[in-house]
């Protein structure tokens, strides 16, 4: 069969991922997305333009080689493209799922000047469960051991990336992680119906096939510090603990029972079950026939949203202060949420938690809000309108405003340079901190950002980290 023309290609029309009922999946905790059949993957391959510039790597954090990548698939050698997406990329079923492709690869794609996107996500997650479900992951070739070591601390996107990096280059590496599951906030922080927790263990088995030790239980500044990372033998040591310090609004009623941070109520959904309660013994709020608001309007928020639907709650609202234009959530994120009955309020600030004399949340008073002129983030100022505050029922609230920097290390660690949100500063060139054989990246650094973007920085930090071992005095 002669290849298809660029005009041939252009007349494809992106495929669609199927994908649960949404009444079905609003009940239950199975993934969302069922991703590609094959004949799906070859024909979105098919509308790649195999442009002899591919302008969409300038959109990759880690500069997966997409065109390449795409011909194979569309050649149906899956397992020949998963191999070739490893080469850059140490976590493809992950960033398939979660990574916001619209907004960095698929917003570079040529084809998309005039119609809509390839796939590129969906591609990359096609092929990656290929591999794992028809061969298993496979381990790249390591070079030979050079003798140093490496500490990673932190098991996020970031760490697990360094890592991955570290080890094929013949270095060894141990990951400490605070909790007592590997992942970060892979685990913790992203629901199963997004990101299946088999799918995360899959990828952390592939890196202990290649040798990188795991201690978990472990939080460093606590029952080690850096400078004893360095008295215990290791070498190096890379700073990836994320951004797991939650916010919250500063307003009156936020100590009642039933107002959570959307970092305690993930995470005792995601990493320890509490949708599966009483099975494991985790409890979490009981949402079934109750009302509960999410403030925020981030991925984070959609998820406890999201979440607490599927946790049985009669109404689940976003409340966000913006319109919904201005929201910074996944278009496919808020999408499914409509679909699954989620509620969105926009426009509208919280001023007072309201409870009982119990001390358990009854009700939120609001106020409604219009939009002045852009800020320093480039969205138009949410502005109060006058006399337009009101109350409604409410028994439960999420608050997912974002995230800070955890302290722990920093006050361990006076000799690292940190700015005033406290995130370690480095050159970002080769993420280097201010103290020797110290690297820092993902949130810890940028503050809470992308899965891709935290291992993007995971990759630069490890080449400079090799750079180093193998040239010390040279820093």
């Amino acid at each position: 069969m002669p290849p298809l023309t660029k005009k041939e290609r252009m007349q494809i029309s992106r495929q669609p991922m199927p994908e649960q009922e949404p009444l079905a999946r609003s009940r239950n905790f199975l993934e969302v997305n069922l991703g590609f059949t094959e004949e799906l993957a070859r024909m979105e391959a098919n509308r790649c333009l195999q442009c002899p510039k591919p302008v969409c790597v300038e959109g990759c954090p880690v500069g997966v080689k997409i065109r390449d990548f795409i011909q194979l698939v569309s050649e149906g050698d899956f397992l020949g493209a998963a191999a070739k997406i490893k080469e850059d990329n140490a976590l493809p079923a992950v960033c398939g799922r979660v990574c916001p492709q619209e907004e960095q690869c698929e917003a570079k794609c040529v084809v998309g000047v005039k119609h809509d996107p390839v796939a590129i996500g969906r591609l990359e997650r096609f092929v990656s469960d290929y591999e794992r479900e028809k061969v298993g992951i496979r381990t790249p070739h390591v070079k030979p051991k050079t003798g140093k070591k490496v500490a990673v601390v932190g098991s996020g996107p970031a760490g697990l990336s360094c890592a991955g990096d570290l080890i094929q280059l013949g270095h060894d590496v141990t990951v400490f992680e605070a909790l007592h599951e590997i992942g970060g906030v892979l685990i913790y922080g992203i629901p199963e119906f997004r990101l299946p927790k088999n799918i995360v263990k899959a990828e952390v088995d592939a890196l202990k096939n290649l040798g990188v030790e795991f201690q978990t239980n472990a939080v460093i500044g606590f029952t080690d510090t850096v400078d004893e990372l360095f008295e215990n033998g290791y070498h190096a040591v890379f700073i990836a603990v994320g951004a797991g310090l939650p916010y919250f609004m500063s307003i009156p009623g936020e100590n009642f029972n039933g107002v959570y941070s959307a970092n305690e109520f993930l995470t005792r959904v995601n990493l320890m079950k509490a949708y599966k309660f009483p099975e494991y013994d985790t409890p979490v709020f009981d949402c079934k026939n109750k009302n509960v608001a999410v403030f925020g309007g981030g991925n984070t928020a959609m998820d406890a949203v999201r979440t607490a639907k599927r946790l049985g709650a009669k109404n689940a609202y976003i409340m966000y202060r913006r319109s919904e234009k201005e929201m910074p959530a996944r278009l496919e994120e808020v999408h499914h949420a409509k679909q699954e009955g989620i509620e969105f309020v926009f426009l509208t600030n919280p001023l007072e938690f309201l409870g009982d004399e119990d001390g358990w949340l009854r009700g939120v008073k609001l106020q409604k809000m219009e939009l002045g002129e852009p800020d320093a983030s480039g969205r138009r100022r949410p502005v109060p309108i006058p006399n337009s505050e009101y109350i409604i029922d409410l028994d439960m609230a999420v608050v997912a405003i974002g995230n800070g920097s955890n302290p722990i290390i920093q006050k361990t660690t006076p000799d690292l340079s940190y700015n005033k949100r406290g995130n370690i500063i480095v050159n970002e060139e080769n993420m280097k901190t201010s103290k020797k054989g110290v690297f820092a990246g993902g949130d810890i650094v940028s503050g809470g950002a992308t899965v891709i973007l935290a291992m993007g920085a995971g990759r630069t930090a490890a080449k400079a980290i090799d750079n180093y071992l193998t040239n010390t005095e040279a820093w």
